[in-house]
């Protein structure tokens, strides 16, 4: 069931991102209705999230499985145990990168290339040989610069996808013969050498890791969720009155202290904007990161202050915590809504499905027809149906 809860969980993604310029540019270049969603699961920021990892496995995932069980006319359990596998390579890999890493390259696209080319080798039932040939390689040509956090740009949802078809491809090549470097994490000029100055050891723990990935419910950068988090549950208690300082891990910071977004990603970018979305009453979905909101929103996102507290870096990237003070009152949170350890409710799912499928300018039936396909479904054919339906 998990795993049918995160590809409700993509569906509503591709379905909120129909409308967006991205969406536009994959109608024209790609004719293909996969590659089409694969270029919109990560599109408005909305995509799960591991935290140990710093990544988006669902983007890259769902629509390499769904591809590798097109092409084998596979039902519903294939591609469900095929993508189990995918989270499980690309969490496992992602988590072993290190600060150095992170700084620079953007983990969902240097480690999602592992996660595609598993849930398609699983598909293809591939032996472990032919495994490690896709995953070698996988290694062998991961990439993807943080640069564009730095320009108005549609990189970022090209970097899932093209993690997700290029671990799909490697899968086919490997099943055809295509060999590949077994060593490519760990060996002499392998993956580590160039891009980790201190890897990690990998965990697998005792348990599937696709149970420790989040949901979330804002469409805002990650890093934002905890003081997003915070200030509704001040708003609730009736002590949101601004001007608010939010405390946080230093990544956040780095990441997400944007004062004055300009852009729609700026915003999606910004914790002020996002405090400011939950002081203005807002509920922080797509229509509160518009060019009209930050527009609105200007007096607001300048009573908001942003800094770093010692003890929300000291225990990140296990925890995302973040603490907002509005006068007396303050709230902290270690863990935001939709982490493990405050679990996504079906409530919080389904809500977010229907708000996305209207975003997306589906009627509303869309989205239980979405959840009947996802949390039942027997076939893949209905899944595909879909989509077609959706991005045609």
């Amino acid at each position: 069931m998990r795993a049918r809860l995160h590809l409700l969980d993509w569906l509503a993604c591709v379905a909120g991102a129909r409308a967006t310029p991205v969406a536009a540019v994959a109608r024209t270049a790609e004719p293909d209705i996969l590659t089409r969603a694969a270029l919109l699961g990560n599109v408005l920021e909305m995509d799960d999230v591991h935290r140990a990892a710093l990544l988006h496995p669902g983007p890259v995932i769902w629509p390499s499985a769904l591809s590798a069980a097109r092409q084998e006319k596979c039902g519903m359990d294939s591609l469900l145990d095929g993508a189990v596998r995918g989270y499980e390579a690309m969490i496992a890999v992602g988590a072993t990168f290190d600060a150095h890493h992170y700084a620079h390259f953007h983990p969902t696209s240097t480690a999602g290339g592992f996660g595609g080319a598993a849930a398609a080798a699983s598909i293809f039932a591939l032996d472990t040989e032919a495994t490690g040939w896709a995953l070698g390689n996988a290694a062998s040509v991961t990439g993807g610069l943080w640069r564009m956090r730095h320009e108005d740009v549609m990189t970022k949802a090209m970097h899932a996808a093209r993690a997700a078809l290029e671990g799909l491809w490697l899968a086919r090549l490997a099943r055809a013969g295509l060999t590949g470097p077994v060593q490519a994490l760990e060996g002499e000029q392998g993956l580590y050498a160039a891009m980790v100055e201190h890897p990690k050891a990998m965990d697998l723990g005792p348990d599937w890791l696709i149970h420790a990935v989040s949901f979330k419910p804002w469409a805002a950068c990650r890093h934002a969720h905890a003081a997003i988090d915070c200030a509704l549950e001040l708003q609730a208690a009736g002590k949101l009155n601004l001007p608010v300082a939010v405390e946080t891990y230093a990544d956040a910071i780095r990441f997400c202290d944007r004062p004055h977004p300009v852009t729609e990603l700026d915003a999606k970018f910004s914790i002020q904007h996002a405090v400011a979305v939950i002081a203005d009453g807002r509920k922080a979905g797509p229509e509160d990161f518009t060019a009209q909101a930050i527009a609105a929103l200007a007096d607001k996102r300048a009573q908001v202050c942003v800094r770093e507290a010692e003890e929300f870096t000291r225990v990140y990237p296990a925890h995302f915590g973040a603490r907002v003070i509005s006068g007396t009152a303050q709230m902290t949170l270690a863990d935001t809504r939709g982490d493990p350890e405050r679990p996504a409710s079906p409530e919080m799912l389904g809500a977010k499905l229907r708000s996305l499928v209207q975003w997306g300018g589906l009627k509303p039936v869309e989205a239980d027809r979405a959840r009947e396909i996802a949390l039942h479904g027997t076939s893949i054919g209905p899944l595909l149906a879909l989509l077609e339906d959706w991005l045609a």
